[in-house]
């Protein structure tokens, strides 16, 4: 047994450790949020039992859609809550942040980007104008799907790591009272699979893959990540 093995503090080292709502960092689509302050997510299925004549009871469930949704809570300071991830992507031509909509669904008072509005087309010998733009998003549902992942890391050292894939969100909301010291903006979203939580290595000299670090883990810790769904 190593020197450091048999230091005290090593005893909580190595059994389970947790974490707080203050080890999180949250990134949407590579980029860090930190206005986040709260995050939910569920996982729901339809099952359904099937009857047959003969017995009042089901013989057998139906397993149906799956639906995985959650929440986002975001701190208001001076700028919409998803303003860092937008900004990065503001001036790339090539980002897949942005949409495509018609002329007049862009920001409210770009006069430049609604002229010519009504009627599409591609003649320019009739006077027409292609009514199709891409503009960065400024509502939240018309933000492309995105990927979020939640860092876990504590005073220990330890950490973990889960990912919610193909973010779409539907609903965004805020409002302010006297009676608010904090001003919170709320929106809830929509996914397309939600990924178990890993513990990983966080050691910057071992430079090593996600799936390696887990594997690594697993050795270390006794951890059977094969029983964890990929």
């Amino acid at each position: 047994m190593a020197d450091s093995d048999q230091l005290p503090v090593n005893k909580y080292l190595n059994t389970y450790t947790t974490f707080s709502g203050a080890d999180i960092v949250a990134t949407f689509g590579g980029v860090e949020i930190g206005a986040l302050s709260g995050i939910t997510f569920s996982v729901t299925r339809e099952k359904a039992p099937i009857y047959t004549m003969g017995s009042p009871n089901p013989r057998s469930f139906s397993r149906g859609k799956r639906g995985i949704a959650g929440s986002l809570i975001f701190t208001v300071f001076d700028r919409p809550a998803l303003y860092t991830m937008l900004d990065k992507h503001y001036n790339n031509t090539q980002s897949s942040m942005h949409y495509y909509t018609r002329a007049h669904n862009t920001l409210p008072g770009d006069g430049a980007a609604s002229a010519g509005r009504g009627i599409p087309g591609i003649g320019s010998e009739l006077g027409w104008t292609k009514d199709v733009v891409k503009k960065v998003p400024y509502y939240a549902d018309q933000i492309p799907p995105f990927d979020i992942t939640i860092t876990f890391v504590n005073e220990y050292g330890n950490a973990a790591a889960r990912s919610i894939y193909g973010v779409e969100l539907l609903n965004e909301g805020s409002g302010a009272s006297m009676d608010d010291i904090v001003i919170e903006e709320t929106m809830t979203y929509v996914a397309r699979e939600l990924g178990p939580m890993y513990a990983i290595n966080i050691d910057k000299s071992n430079d090593q893959t996600l799936a390696q670090s887990i594997e690594d883990i697993g050795v270390k810790t006794g951890l059977k990540t094969g029983i964890i769904r990929p």
